[in-house]
């Protein structure tokens, strides 16, 4: 996205952030409606697998990458004056509506799996969920550690908007603290930043 040599950037954080939300609802939701169903192992199985799951995919999703995320932050330049930096609602509602048809099969999935073993795909969905989240608390530390901003240029994002760390995305740009409407690791600033 660049026009007039302008350049969208979107927080690095907010993007990890943006699929946590949805995909831990709607594993919760599914693994709910999931203990309700007998299924083929049982519940008491079902439960103890989707646990499981869910501590595997919290894992897995949770530090998948990192190696990547630390090389391009550790290169990182400092945003231009030309640069545009997009808020974080539309960085949100943009990853959203870019993965909402897998967030519908993902649900659909995690439903049908509870016929065989009950909740256990919910839990993992709900995992992945968790997982994003502990990610996006790991860039703001760095973030916090740093005194620094993490950008990634939209046009380097995947056509849905995500894959902040990406064979696409050759570098990181960065801000001061206080740049954007997200606080560090991608959540809404709960007060306005002094600039």
């Amino acid at each position: 996205m660049a026009r007039g040599g302008q350049v969208g950037l979107a927080r690095v954080a907010v993007v990890v952030r943006a699929g946590a939300a949805p995909l831990w609802w709607l594993g919760v939701f599914a693994a709910g409606i999931g203990v309700l169903v007998p299924g083929l192992t049982g519940r008491r199985i079902g439960v103890l697998a989707g646990a499981a799951l869910f501590i595997v995919a919290t894992a897995v999703v949770a530090f998948v990458r990192r190696r990547r995320y630390t090389a391009l932050a550790g290169s990182a330049a400092r945003a231009g004056k030309h640069d545009v930096l997009q808020d974080r609602g539309v960085t949100v509602r943009n990853w959203r509506r870019g993965h909402r048809w897998w967030l519908l099969l993902a649900f659909l999935a995690a439903l049908g799996s509870a016929f065989a073993v009950p909740a256990a795909g919910g839990l993992l969905l709900a995992g992945c969920g968790a997982g994003l989240w502990l990610k996006s608390a790991w860039i703001g530390r760095r973030e916090q550690s740093r005194d620094a901003l993490l950008w990634v240029r939209v046009d380097w994002l995947a056509r849905n908007t995500g894959r902040p760390a990406g064979k696409a995305v050759k570098g990181y740009r960065s801000t001061g603290i206080a740049a954007g409407d997200a606080a560090p690791g991608g959540a809404r600033r709960k007060t306005a930043a002094v600039v």
